[in-house]
């Protein structure tokens, strides 16, 4: 497969830092959603997480959220952990513009800007967890305890209730 010589922003940022991490490419299995990314990957997809961008409603600063595909962003919970009224979500056509990336590669790491980033408490119960590598069809494994070492983060509870 050709992509797995390929390097994203991401990675070049993990190996610069030293951070351990795995690399994976799912770019030719047709893949879209994130448990179909999961599922590519024979990975859990509760352990396998999308990056969504965020702006707060009255102070117009933007978060990042980090949830399990599995999930549904509760908005509510997610203005709480960011301290904010309310929160939503960013327009598609902002995403690139904004942090570079597009729907879909979208990653915590290697942002255009550094905005506080919040991770579903869930991510703390796996040894490592997947998400985007900065591109479709890329993804990237890594600890927790490692992430914060490129990234600071807070984890918060921040996914709907339905039965998770």
């Amino acid at each position: 497969m050709k992509n797995s010589t390929e390097k994203t922003n991401v990675m070049r940022l993990l190996e610069q830092k030293k951070i351990p991490h795995k690399c994976h490419f799912y770019a030719d299995t047709g893949a879209v959603s994130g448990t179909e990314v999961a599922q590519a990957l024979g990975e859990n997809p509760q352990q396998v997480f999308k990056t969504l961008v965020t702006v707060g409603g009255k102070t117009k600063q933007h978060f990042v959220f980090v949830i399990p595909v599995t999930g549904e962003l509760d908005l509510k919970k997610a203005a709480r952990a960011a301290g904010e009224k309310s929160i939503e979500m960013i327009k598609n056509k902002e995403l690139l513009p904004l942090t570079g990336y597009i729907h879909g590669g979208c990653s915590p790491i290697g942002m255009k800007k550094l905005f506080p980033t919040f991770i579903d408490r869930t991510a703390a119960g796996f040894e490592t967890f997947f998400f985007s590598g900065g591109k479709i069809g890329f993804q990237v494994e890594l600890s927790p305890d490692d992430l914060k070492k490129i990234i600071p983060f807070t984890f918060a509870d921040l996914t709907t209730d339905n039965g998770q």
